[in-house]
């Protein structure tokens, strides 16, 4: 632009001579077509430096707005590709995993809503080989091979939802892995074996979690660290749970597994003489596959040796095993059964087979158990269960995963109140816990802000409890167990049945607090009554309550002794030395 004369013939200032133009006026100059899309791609950009950095970073941040944006606005591949190269380069099996399960989030959302639920199987055979690498430990080609596999899976809903849910399975897989870091805190040490045919008995309590479950849960508690608060307790008496093993002169494996006395026993009784006869080990509805697993995990079998399982049996022990495991409570309790069990077997195994492992080492190893059956789960139930009396359960945000166990101190008699005033209440429902965890984690790792916070809160409130313990505060406590299950069902809506509801309204004015054992959705109800030895009361109440079904109330006694081991012969009803 040219300076103009002004009238007087003189210069005007430069910027009074410029041609001007207005917003409106420069808009109509741009293509807004192309500068939409330059602006939307830029957004995208960073969107992509923020998904590095989240992840990367270990942030409580929900990437699922974010992640939903890019699908409704094509961006898909360029979010996919990102969180391929984010799950290839971490070193960390924790960040890989979330990586996968955000994918899983993408192609959950390019399904629209449509093609089926995400929770279901992922066994297509088209997949094994992506899921071969990561259990060997080679992630950064199994991510490769499962964007392979992906690409073929992009055609319909249908076929996206099947894609996320093996994008979940490969996601387990790699928090397996790093579960599998606890084994560095298993502890196993030389001791004079039994006798062939000596029985080695270990009997256990049940537990029932006061604060705090769910933040014990992989991979919340190496993300985020968990605090749960256990009591130990016989039930009407009895410690419920238990196992035995002895030493036999045959070269195999008898198993024996009786369970739900409540319902009416089960007992399956199995001989395995080939390793061949352990190949379903990891798959946790096979006959017998806790007590297989067990044989694995405290290695008295190595599965893939080239030995015969008898030539190994022999070469080391001079013949087989006989184990016997137990339970005297229902399926799906809530109060800790399997993974109590899992610990009582190996336990068990462990001293028949010469060897000796305390309660922090037995805490680890079923966790490393749990991890290779599958079953998942966190480490609360072993704490409550193979650690005496009133605890709080540690772990913090990193791997490798570390539990770490604080016997909280209580006035003198305290445990004999609580026992006044402590019932349990069978609801006849059955929990149905795995699907509660798959929405759990699938919300945990899209870091949904309620759920982040639900998790700060369940670890501050098992702090509570445990000082509302160290008080002998029953008022206090009951507050504690009230804020835990409405925590419960914020982590997993749905585990509250209306006969349970029904069930706890009635209940209401004659308790401090009360919740579900374990994770809700069934099993037992336990209750913290205003007043002392309420059972029979409460018997009447419940009794004129409609629509409970089959309901029935058990004493609980807080066990201060913990799990027991003793060496009793060749007679199993025989009590012998306690160890």
């Amino acid at each position: 632009l040219c300076d103009r004369q002004d009238p007087g013939g003189g210069q005007r200032p430069y910027q009074g001579a410029s041609w001007r133009m207005s917003w409106e006026q420069l808009l109509m100059c741009l293509d807004q077509e192309v500068e939409l899309a330059s602006r939307r791609a830029l957004f995208f950009r960073q969107a992509q430096g923020k998904l590095r950095g989240v992840l990367l970073e270990h942030r409580d941040c929900s990437l699922l707005p974010l992640i939903r944006t890019a699908v409704n606005e094509g961006y898909q591949e360029a979010v996919l590709s990102t969180l391929d190269q984010v799950a290839s380069v971490t070193a960390d099996p924790g960040v890989a995993a979330r990586a996968l399960a955000c994918i899983a989030d993408v192609l959950g959302c390019m399904a629209k809503g449509d093609g089926g639920l995400r929770s279901g199987p992922a066994a297509n055979r088209e997949w094994a080989p992506a899921f071969q690498q990561l259990e060997r430990g080679n992630i950064a080609e199994g991510v490769k091979a499962l964007a392979k596999e992906r690409r073929k899976w992009l055609g319909r809903p249908a076929l996206l939802v099947r894609a996320a849910r093996h994008y979940e399975g490969a996601e387990q897989i790699l928090i397996r892995q790093a579960v599998m870091s606890a084994c560095r805190f298993i502890s196993v040490g030389p001791e004079e074996p039994p006798p062939v045919g000596h029985w080695v008995l270990v009997e256990c309590p049940a537990r029932i979690d006061v604060s705090g479950g769910w933040s014990d849960t992989p991979p919340i508690t190496y993300e985020h660290g968990g605090a749960v608060v256990d009591i130990a307790i016989l039930v009407d008496g009895r410690r419920p749970i238990g196992a035995r093993a002895r030493r036999i002169a045959e070269p195999e494996l008898r198993l024996v597994s009786a369970s739900g006395a409540l319902e009416g026993e089960v007992v399956l009784e199995l001989v395995c003489q080939d390793l061949e006869d352990l190949q379903d080990y990891c798959q946790p509805h096979a006959p017998g596959a806790l007590l297989k697993a067990a044989f694995i995990c405290t290695q008295i079998v190595t599965l893939a040796s080239q030995k015969p399982l008898q030539a190994q049996l022999l070469e080391c022990f001079g013949g087989g095993f006989e184990v016997h495991s137990w339970s005297s409570l229902p399926h799906g309790s809530g109060l800790g059964t399997s993974s109590i069990l899992a610990g009582a077997v190996m336990a068990a195994l462990y001293r028949a087979a010469g060897k000796s492992a305390n309660a922090e080492s037995l805490i680890h190893a079923v966790l490393h158990l749990e991890q290779v059956l599958t079953t998942g789960g966190g480490w609360q139930d072993q704490v409550g269960g193979l650690v005496p009396g009133i605890k709080i359960g540690r772990s913090k945000a990193l791997l490798p995963l570390k539990v770490e166990v604080e016997q909280i101190p209580v006035p003198e008699g305290f445990p004999q109140t609580l026992n006044q005033h402590l019932l349990l209440i069978y609801t006849g429902k059955t929990r149905l816990a795995r699907n509660l965890l798959q929405d759990v984690l699938r919300n945990w790792y899209a870091r949904l802000p309620v759920i982040v916070q639900n998790a700060d809160a369940l670890v501050s409130n098992a702090e509570q409890c445990a000082r509302a313990f160290r008080q002998g505060n029953l008022p206090l406590l009951g507050e504690c167990l009230t804020h835990y299950w409405h925590q419960k069902k914020c982590m997993a809506p749905g585990c509250e049945p209306l006969a349970v509801r029904r069930m706890m309204d009635a209940l209401q004015p004659y308790v401090y607090g009360q919740s579900l054992a374990g994770a809700g959705g069934g099993g037992f109800l336990y209750i913290l009554t205003k007043e002392p030895s309420q059972k029979d009361f409460i018997q009447q109440i419940l009794a004129n309550t409609e629509g409970l079904g089959n309901f029935s109330i058990h004493t609980v006694e807080v066990d201060t002794a913990g799990f027991s081991l003793q060496l009793v012969g060749s007679d199993p009803k025989a009590r012998g030395d306690t160890e």
